[in-house]
């Protein structure tokens, strides 16, 4: 294919081919001046944004940014391409389809039959010349919904992960933390550890401790543990009660397989959870986390631009229809998203691009300690992203991952967002929620007025 061109303030700019166009027109982030793809100036970015408004959709289906013969991914996307679907918007360029997703006419249910038809590198490039308020509206718009234990996506509503981990995989600090996210009402996306010992034998016990708790207590809700997806097919072959699938994926062939899996790897893991029949109101036994950067930090990124390298991990997710998929949007570090600036927008951008091409998305709204962000950047991505319909957050006490070492939403972010969003957990969940006393009867987000004695009749049954 050939060059881009555009003129800005009487200077020209050339664009080798699409994938340095889409590079070029990226809004700033470290992670492109890391791999040498970012614009230079100001006036080259805007000269890319203004060229790829008038490039045509279907450019991107004759012009591959990563080999289609060398990676598994592009193949996946370009051999699942739904032709029928795409007719919707198959006329529009870049600028003409950023205009019809902004409109009025173009409903959810309008968005929920056009996604199949969009590839990611579509997704992507409308998503360099929208700004935040654009990503929220039409991230609003779309409405995923996915369903195990209970029904996530659901318009109203917003679920959150329980995240109990802990330095030693101590099975009291983890039953402390769990009590404590279900007092404030979270858990209902799934309860999800992440072991700090990753052995097969580890992955059993707590497993096992998890599925133990929610029959115990009934709870609407499914368990994972975050470890490698061979790891929880050998644990099924064991005989252990796993409800999700986990895996941390990406965007390239060769940057999954620095994660040790590939396509045919993550259908056997799906399979296998299918096989169990363990959800009461839906088949989505897959749960899967991505990141900005992954890709470059395992020299695979094809050089390409990191946030469409990212938008190509969600036609991986898509293929086998997850319960969640979240994006841990700050925590590779300041080497790929600086600041708190760089970490809100990759944030509304993930999460825009994941519920345009269909999926149930979330995000772990964080960042390290070494990052030019603090709490009160995540305060206003939280907010954003609850405006823009997340389907679920991570809730962590005190937002401290004390195992991970990085800094995220707690417990209390969630029922924040909740009451001044009038968001409220999954329906399923909310009534046991109810039940238990945790949460205050009526249409309003609030907590019983005597937790201690909820939290009283919950252990005295022990």
């Amino acid at each position: 294919m050939g060059s881009f061109a555009h003129v800005v303030g009487g200077e020209r700019f050339v664009f080798d081919d699409l994938k340095d166009l889409l590079a070029k027109a990226s809004p700033l982030r470290s992670g492109d001046q890391l791999a040498g793809v970012a614009a230079e100036t100001d006036a080259q970015r805007a000269a890319a944004q203004i060229a790829l408004a008038d490039v045509p959709l279907t450019v991107f289906l004759a012009e591959q940014i990563v080999p289609y013969e060398s990676d598994e991914v592009t193949r996946l996307i370009i051999d699942t391409h739904d032709k029928v679907a795409f007719k919707a918007v198959s006329h529009l360029t870049v600028g003409g389809f950023r205009d019809w997703l902004l409109s009025d006419q173009t409903t959810s249910e309008v968005l929920t039959k056009l996604a199949p038809g969009l590839t990611p590198e579509m997704v992507a490039a409308v998503s360099k010349i929208m700004r935040a308020q654009d990503l929220v509206l039409v991230a609003r718009k779309c409405r995923v919904v996915s369903k195990f234990r209970n029904t996530i996506g659901l318009e109203g509503r917003m679920a959150t992960r329980l995240q109990p981990n802990h330095p030693t995989d101590d099975t009291a600090g983890i039953a402390a933390s769990i009590v404590d996210g279900l007092l404030y009402g979270n858990g209902d996306a799934v309860i999800g550890i992440n072991p700090a010992t990753d052995s097969i034998g580890q992955v059993m016990s707590l497993v096992e401790m998890l599925d133990a708790i929610i029959n115990r207590y009934e709870i609407p809700t499914q368990s994972c543990i975050l470890t490698h997806v061979t790891t929880t097919i050998e644990a099924i072959n064991r005989g252990a009660p796993v409800d999700l699938v986990f895996q941390s994926i990406a965007g390239t062939e060769a940057a999954n397989r620095s994660f040790g899996i590939d396509l045919k790897i993550l259908q056997e893991g799906y399979e296998a959870g299918l096989s169990l029949k363990r959800g009461t109101v839906g088949d989505n036994v897959m749960y899967f986390e991505t990141g900005q950067g992954s890709a470059l930090s395992a020299n695979a990124h094809h050089g390409a631009d990191q946030q469409t390298i990212e938008t190509r991990a969600y036609a991986v997710a898509r293929k086998f229809k997850p319960l969640l998929i979240n994006t841990v949007v700050g925590f590779i570090g300041p080497e790929y998203l600086y600041d708190g600036r760089q970490i809100v927008r990759a944030g509304l951008e993930d999460h825009f691009c994941g519920k345009l091409l269909g999926l149930p998305m979330g995000c772990d709204i964080c960042y390290t300690n070494h990052a030019e962000a603090d709490q009160n950047d995540m305060d206003v991505l939280l907010t954003m992203l609850g405006v823009a319909g997340i389907s679920f957050i991570m809730g962590i006490p005190g937002s401290d991952d004390v195992m991970l070492n990085y800094q995220t939403t707690s417990f209390h972010d969630a029922l924040y967002l909740r009451r001044v969003l009038g968001l409220k957990p999954a329906p399923e969940f909310e009534a046991w929620l109810k039940a238990q006393e945790i949460f205050a009867e009526g249409d309003q987000v609030r907590l019983a007025t005597d937790v201690p004695r909820a939290f009283r009749r919950a252990i005295a049954a022990e």
